[in-house]
């Protein structure tokens, strides 16, 4: 099993780490500390040894930030978490403020007092984030102050895990698309196009894209934890732990990058800034530290490099993207079925469902991971945006309820990440209705046609109008970018109220609106779509991009209001279906066949 069913945080503890962090915070000269859950690499998804807000808090989100003083303690999350982080944080120790951008300067100046110091490590908070909240507090005579050695960690001590170790491999170029040569020579074009001298890079997935590596450093995102420098001239530089690198991995490597160990890289950013060199850094994913080290007014504010490219996939990605959909398709069709006859008897409960799926898509037999934990969302715990079942939360699935299983799968060829809502016995009439206006704004996206120019802004309230409509709304985005056998949540794209990249052919998004009602149950529709190239609308004067649907697995016709659909609505529905079936039916056994043939009818 890829998934661990075991409660991998103690926030009984939290009091005493607390105890021992405020401790610190004395002996430092601080009078509050900033608690990110990010890594080095300001990756979603980090190593158990960076796992410091779980390791403090309880919470195991992917996203959130705590801040401890002397008297006080918060723990901020998004939207997503809202039910979550009270669930798994003691409140009696914490208080839940909401949005940790929106919030976390305005808590800060409510709960400390001029003239007193708020530490953070330089190597956890972007240089983007650093200059905003420092902007806003030093107005209030607040001060932020770098701190070399993370208090956590400290107080963490032995206990810490080790950071991960594990071998790297090369991404075969039948999948990639493109060689690592060939991606170097367009950055270091980019490079001197805009008068740079190198560019640092940061982030994970970037440099296994680049390089054409993969990992096994994150549970389930194939990347590597390493450093780059990428120059305008010349060869680039890996930072890398030796162990990481096998026989085969160095001799894919050399050609393309002078490989160093990691310790190695704050003599080469200090040798930059003494060459007086024009270097780029990303202040949204790149660490503050490395703007100190280069000098904080002599680096270049840009982009990495290598979102841009990596978000648009190539030929051979798409092709493979197809590919995977296909293959994960029909492994949903052998798991729906039996989940429809299995969840019958009652017997079923949320940890054997995720088991069996996960047994659906590994025999495969190239399943390489799951794209995260698949949440198992039975009744309330639909609720919970993402839930992750444990041996102490897990419940059986029980008559009248909903059941929303979100899962994906890596495959060498493609990442997926799928979600259907499925009944179990009879639904309510409100079940079935608030179903069919999620649907109405799955297929709004799935058939939107617009220009180029358009952001993930412009299109987000597509999916929620038929919501709005009743008074009805969701607390996440409707999309977020899919990596290549990388990283499931991939930037810049996104469909949300804060998406502001302009969305590009090759593009492949989520397509995932939702409503959750607290203790009661959570309906999500996801499909991946990929953003297709500018055509000309019959009888229109300007060329129009649209979505492909990747995702081939059925809808459930169970919980959908047909009367509530427009003809148009209807006639997607469809002729998806459609799609479905002719795709999946020659891949599965003819028993999920026959259960395939009739979850797909016509409407």
């Amino acid at each position: 099993m890829f998934q661990s069913f075991e409660a991998t945080s103690a926030p009984a503890q939290s009091a005493e780490r607390l105890r021992r962090v405020r401790a610190l915070l004395a002996e430092a000269g601080l009078d509050a500390v900033l608690v990110p859950r990010s890594d080095e690499h300001q990756g979603e998804y980090v190593p158990a040894s960076a796992e410091r807000l779980r390791w403090l808090t309880g919470f195991s989100g992917s996203a959130g930030l705590a801040v401890v003083t002397k008297r006080h303690a918060a723990l901020f999350v998004d939207g997503r978490y809202a039910l979550q982080s009270r669930a798994e944080a003691d409140p009696r120790l914490f208080e839940f403020p909401g949005l940790a951008r929106a919030k976390l300067a305005e808590w800060l100046k409510a709960n400390l007092r001029r003239g007193e110091k708020i530490g953070f490590d330089p190597w956890l908070h972007t240089v983007g984030e650093i200059g905003r909240l420092r902007e806003v507090l030093e107005a209030k005579g607040l001060e932020l102050k770098a701190v070399t050695a993370n208090l956590v960690d400290r107080a963490w001590g032995m206990e810490r895990p080790p950071p991960p170790a594990r071998p790297i491999a090369p991404h075969p170029l039948k999948y990639a698309g493109r060689a690592a040569e060939a991606k170097l020579a367009d950055i270091q074009k980019k490079l001197k196009d805009a008068g740079d001298d190198a560019a640092v890079l940061t982030l994970a997935d970037s440099i296994a894209w680049l390089f054409n590596i993969r990992g096994q450093d994150v549970a389930h995102n194939p990347v590597v934890l390493a450093f780059a420098i990428v120059p305008a001239h010349g060869k680039a530089e890996l930072f890398i732990a030796p162990e990481k690198l096998s026989r085969e991995a160095r001799a894919h490597l050399e050609p393309v990058a002078r490989l160093a160990e990691p310790k190695h890289l704050k003599a080469r950013i200090a040798a930059l800034r003494t060459a007086k060199k024009r270097v780029r850094l990303d202040p949204e994913t790149a660490p503050w530290w490395f703007a100190r080290a280069l000098g904080l007014k002599a680096f270049t504010r840009a982009p990495d490099p290598c979102i841009g490219p990596k978000a648009v996939k190539n030929a051979a990605e798409i092709k493979g993207a197809r590919a995977a959909h296909v293959r994960d398709g029909a492994s949903l069709a052998r798991y729906l079925a039996w989940l429809e006859a299995q969840a019958e008897g009652g017997g079923l409960d949320e940890i054997t469902a995720v088991r069996r799926l996960e047994a659906f898509r590994a025999e495969t037999q190239v399943l390489k991971e799951i794209a995260f934990d698949t949440i198992p969302g039975s009744g309330a715990h639909g609720a919970i945006v993402h839930y992750r079942p444990t041996v102490a939360t897990n419940r059986r699935l029980g008559p009248g309820e909903l059941f929303l299983i979100d899962s994906g799968a890596q495959y060498l060829d493609g990442t997926t990440d799928v979600t259907r809502t499925v009944p179990i016995g009879t639904p309510s009439e409100e079940m079935r209705e608030r179903f069919t206006l999620v649907l109405k704004g799955h297929i709004a996206i799935a058939t939107a046609r617009f220009p180029k120019g358009t952001r993930g802004v412009d299109l987000d309230p597509f999916a929620r109008r038929a919501l709005w409509e009743k008074g009805l709304d969701y607390d996440h985005g409707t999309g977020h970018g899919v990596g290549s056998y990388l990283s499931v949540h991939e930037g810049p794209q996104s469909i949300a109220r804060n998406g502001m990249a302009v969305l590009e052919p090759g593009m492949i998004c989520s397509n995932e609106p939702g409503y959750y009602k607290e203790g009661g149950y959570g309906i999500r529709i996801e499909s991946l779509v990929l953003v297709t190239g500018l055509d000309k609308v019959p009888g229109g004067d300007r060329e129009m991009m649209g979505f492909e649907t990747l995702t081939l697995v059925p809808i459930d016709r169970r919980l959908i209001v047909t009367g509530m659909l427009a003809p148009h609505e209807m006639r997607w529905l469809d002729a998806y279906h459609a799609r479905v079936r002719e795709a999946i039916a020659p891949e599965v056994d003819p028993k999920t066949r026959e259960w395939l043939e009739r979850a797909t009818e016509p409407l």
